[in-house]
């Protein structure tokens, strides 16, 4: 079956939520938008894919108080090619939550997540996604002419 590719007003390639969740899985990391005591904060997290949901582990921090307390956050990836110009974005927004312990168990020993900092008390934090979108920025011969 071919779909047809559907474009925006500037000529990037709007992806569907299946290619959106195959690009999150294809990077080991990506930026957490949250608010840290009334402002935006943005911390880049190493994280995995499971399901359509997306797992990191997280100390005591500010992190995982934005989990305790459920708030909205958005989750940025992207890839991008200086020299040709082209590139993608996904951005997942959603709620924040905390791993129960027996299914952080479950996804230590299914995912491939690996903190990369030391972590006092390594918790497991989930982010649902309620919204997926995503943009490509497709080489040039690629892209739409301008009507």
């Amino acid at each position: 079956m071919h779909t047809t590719r559907q474009f925006d007003r500037t000529g990037l390639e709007i992806l569907d939520p299946a290619e959106c969740l195959r690009l999150l899985q294809s990077m080991p990391v990506g930026r957490l938008v949250f608010t840290q005591r009334g402002l935006p904060a943005i911390r880049l997290v190493n994280f995995s894919v499971d399901g359509d949901t997306i797992v990191f582990a997280s100390d005591d921090g500010e992190k995982f108080r934005a989990a305790v307390r459920g708030d909205v956050v958005a989750f940025e990836v992207d890839d991008v090619d200086l020299d040709r110009h082209v590139g993608w974005t996904v951005t997942c927004i959603g709620h924040l939550s905390v791993v129960p312990a027996d299914e952080a168990a479950r996804l230590r020993r299914v995912t491939p997540l690996r903190p990369w900092a030391p972590l006092h008390e390594r918790r497991m934090v989930r982010l649902r996604a309620e919204e997926l979108s995503g943009r490509r920025l497709l080489p040039w011969g690629q892209r739409p002419r301008a009507g």
